[in-house]
């Protein structure tokens, strides 16, 4: 605690380096990692809402996220060959 308050005080912050543009909350980049976190906690909330609430097997679980990707693939590549 007594070092945060020097630092503080003695206004050592000053001498810091900002952080780059990039790293920087509200850059693209780190807005896109975000999303990426809340899409990676949606996927475990259907995975135990399949497995605890339906009664799929873990991996029955596995099985519909590993088709959902295979598909979700071939439609994004039908439609990137088809523009």
């Amino acid at each position: 605690k007594a070092a945060f308050m020097n630092f503080i005080s003695d206004k050592e912050w000053k001498s810091i380096e900002p952080v780059s543009s990039w790293f920087g909350p509200s850059s693209w980049l780190m807005s896109s990692t975000s999303a990426l976190f809340q899409l990676s906690m949606w996927i475990r909330h259907v995975h135990d809402y399949f497995t605890e609430n339906l009664g799929i097997p873990v991996w029955g679980s596995y099985a519909i996220f590993g088709l959902a990707t295979l598909f979700s693939g071939l439609i994004l590549g039908l439609v990137s060959e088809a523009l």
